[in-house]
This record gives C-alpha cells, structure tokens and sequence, in this order.
C-alpha cells in the first residue's frame, strides 16, 4: 500500500491525542519513510502562538513513544521546526506533505514557493479532523483547556 517514498508532516504535538495518532497512521500507511517536523519552542510560542505544556526536548520524547506504541515502525525521523515548511522548501526527496484539513491551506503554499525554487510540486494528502463527542474537532487547545480529554471525552 506504500505509494510514496518519502512522506512529510509536521507539529507541535503539544498534548498527543487521537487527532495526531490518525495524521501519524496516515503519514505511514502512504509512505515508506516519514519525516515528522516538530516545531522548536521559540517557533511555537513566537510565530505560530502556541501556549505550550511540554518542551520541546519532552514533545520530542513523547512523539518517539507514541509512535513506537502506536504505530510500531522505525522508519522515520523527527527534526526541529524553526519555520513553516522546513526541509520541504529545498528537498527534492519529499514525495508527499500529510496534513489535516485544519492545515491543509499550507500545501498548496508550499507547493507554490517550490514551484518559486523551481523544484516539483509534492503531492498533498488530507487527513479529516478528528471529532471529539461534542462534534467539534479534538485539540491540544481544548485538552489543556479541560474541556475533553485526549480521547476526544467532553469533561464536565
């Protein structure tokens, strides 16, 4: 079932749910290797806004121990975000970007700045948003907020 080669998807992967288990389970079932960006602590917190839980250093480790747990490959990489795309921008080995449909606006961005770089548009494949029990989307957000639990529960 392995199209691709080499598969690219990214994070914060804050507090690791069952929306970030699919974006993973995807992200493997599509390609052979994966290389998981994981947003550095300076990115998250300056650009992108991110109220974080855990350091990077603890994001990084509990990302390996839910992909062993869960996923149960070693085919894969994780690098540090300092900006959007990352090693997308000048990579010609990424055949495919995994994204969900809350991020899925940055594939067609990317594709437009390779295309800019003069390099291959990668092929982009969109993972719906997990719903928790109320209908709204599963989020690291919502759980630090303690509305649902990582499972996607509504907490009372």
């Amino acid at each position: 079932m392995k199209k691709y080669k080499c598969v690219a998807t990214g994070g914060t992967f804050d507090i690791l749910h069952l929306g970030h288990l699919d974006l993973l389970k995807k992200s493997f079932e599509v390609g052979s290797f994966v290389v998981i960006g994981l947003t550095s602590d300076s990115f998250a917190r300056s650009t992108l806004n991110k109220d974080l839980r855990n350091s990077f250093e603890s994001r990084y480790e509990n990302l390996r121990n839910f992909i062993r747990d869960n996923i149960k490959s070693t085919s894969y990489e994780i690098s540090k975000l300092e900006e959007e795309f990352g090693p997308l921008m000048f990579s010609d080995n990424i055949d495919c970007l995994v994204v969900s449909s809350e991020t899925s606006i940055k594939g067609e961005k990317i594709n437009n700045i390779r295309a800019d770089k003069g390099l291959l548009p990668i092929e982009i494949v969109l993972v719906n948003m997990r719903l928790a029990q109320d209908g709204n989307p599963i989020s690291s957000t919502r759980i630090r907020h303690k509305e649902i639990d990582p499972t996607g529960k509504v907490l009372s």
